[in-house]
């Protein structure tokens, strides 16, 4: 076998697609119903076969220096937002968040009938993170917990260095166990609890140590800002600018610290995660582990962890296989910092595949129910997505590749001298991310779970 990282690569996806049957992609998250597209079989291959063969382009052909640094630097000024339009919807939020909570204390049962839990995983979680990397991240003025910080008299005390933004990598993985282990996803009284105990902690946190709160501790803030760098329209110092997507990311002349590149790393996982956990592969494995006496909780606990702690160190590796495959005095360290922004189109790409038809198939649902959350009616509009629902699927996830990829070549040239060098360091970067990919691929080319199908 060849010793290409791509090459072993391409063998990789092969060897985990090629025995797919026709599948159901899902598109839904846990506690509601979900709508599968079909994928054949052949799609998914090929799609994996264009992600390597994107990574190949990239990474060994496109060596013109002056059209890789010139191409993320395009774009055009936007006028600035006029301020009293950023007020209202500022307060306007503010209002909203206690008047959904409410209505899901009051509201139906039904998940899928109740307005707090559709807004919660459907119109935000899944619609509003979406405009954060399609248009641009709008969070820093909407988020109702920002704008009511300051209004406590305490005095705002800094952030300890030495906690750098770990707590955020803690939240995340948190917010995704909360998700995936109890019923909050399915229990509107309790889903109320959480966003309860959500705001105190957050106001409180914010109004102690100010914007360090959302720029580091913060895992929905953070979030939003990675995905927002990844958006074709960004706020710099002199206003809006809309350029390429993921012109942000290339840059960006930040080198991430440990704590931030596994936030990234991170956000990568917990995507891929949410979408693992719904399928019939992983019920399979968690009736199974029943069976011998494991709680399907610990299963799933341990999946996420150990999961997380796999692509975490597949990533540094690639960081440190760098200084073999372009020999330099770079350290693994800086060149892991240097290179995770490049990360965040697969986040990306994989959560608008995976949210997509769900949000698609739930929008009439949304609207009726919003009309009288607590009486709605009881036959609620659901839309099963057509069948190309599942080519555009796939092509979110191949784009977010492309992309990430492009952005990690984008950004060797700006770290490495000459033309050589910058193509050599990009062959881990590009083994590890066309693996995410496949990872992603392979969950996509999955039944959903019978139990929440």
């Amino acid at each position: 076998m060849s010793r290409h990282p791509l090459l072993r690569a391409c063998t990789t996806v092969l060897a985990l697609l090629v025995s797919a049957a026709p599948v159901a992609a899902h598109a839904g998250s846990v506690g509601l119903a979900s709508r599968g597209a079909p994928v054949p079989s052949w799609s998914v291959i090929a799609a994996g076969a264009a992600a390597v063969g994107a990574s190949f382009l990239f990474t060994s052909l496109l060596t013109d220096r002056q059209f890789v640094e010139r191409v993320p630097r395009r774009g055009w000024s936007l006028p600035p937002v006029a301020p009293i339009f950023v007020g209202v919807v500022r307060w306007t939020a503010v209002a909203a968040v206690p008047l959904v909570i409410v209505a899901g204390v009051i509201g139906p049962d039904e998940p899928v009938a109740n307005l707090l839990t559709l807004v919660v995983w459907i119109a935000w979680w899944a619609g509003y993170t979406m405009t954060t990397y399609v248009v641009g991240n709008t969070w820093p003025a909407l988020n109702p917990w920002r704008t009511v910080a300051p209004l406590f008299p305490v005095e705002p005390r800094s952030l300890p260095r030495r906690v750098g933004s770990w707590p955020s990598v803690a939240g995340l993985l948190a917010l995704v166990a909360l998700e995936v282990l109890s019923p909050v996803t399915g229990d509107p009284r309790l889903l109320a609890a959480a966003v309860v105990g959500y705001s105190l902690v957050t106001v409180a946190g914010a109004a102690a140590f100010g914007d360090a709160w959302f720029d580091r501790v913060d895992p929905v803030a953070r979030m939003f800002a990675l995905y927002g760098r990844f958006a074709p329209i960004r706020r710099t110092d002199a206003g809006l600018h809309i350029g390429l997507p993921g012109a942000g990311l290339a840059r960006d002349s930040t080198v991430y610290d440990p704590d931030d590149v596994a936030f990234v790393v991170a956000l990568v996982w917990v995507t891929t995660f949410d979408g693992l956990v719904a399928t019939a592969a992983w019920e399979r494995l968690t009736d199974a582990t029943a069976a011998v006496g494991v709680p399907a909780s610990a299963v799933t606990l341990s999946g996420l962890l150990g999961g997380f702690g796999c692509f975490l160190g597949c990533y540094w590796l690639a960081a440190r296989w760098v200084r073999r495959t372009a020999p330099t005095y770079v350290t693994t360290r800086y060149l892991a910092g240097w290179f995770a922004p490049a990360l965040v189109p697969i986040a990306a790409g994989y959560h608008f595949a995976h949210f997509v038809g769900y949000l698609t198939g739930f929008a009439p649902t949304i609207a009726a129910v919003a009309v009288d959350p607590v009486s709605p009616p009881a036959s609620l509009p659901v839309l099963s997505p057509p069948g190309w629902f599942g080519a555009l699927v796939l092509l979110a996830i191949i784009v977010g590749h492309v992309v990430a990829v492009w952005v990690a070549h984008a950004r060797a040239f700006d770290l490495f001298a000459g033309r050589v060098q910058p193509i050599r360091s990009q062959y881990p970067f590009a083994g590890v991310a066309v693996c995410y990919t496949t990872v992603s691929l392979w969950i996509v080319a999955q039944p959903i779970a019978t139990g929440i199908s």
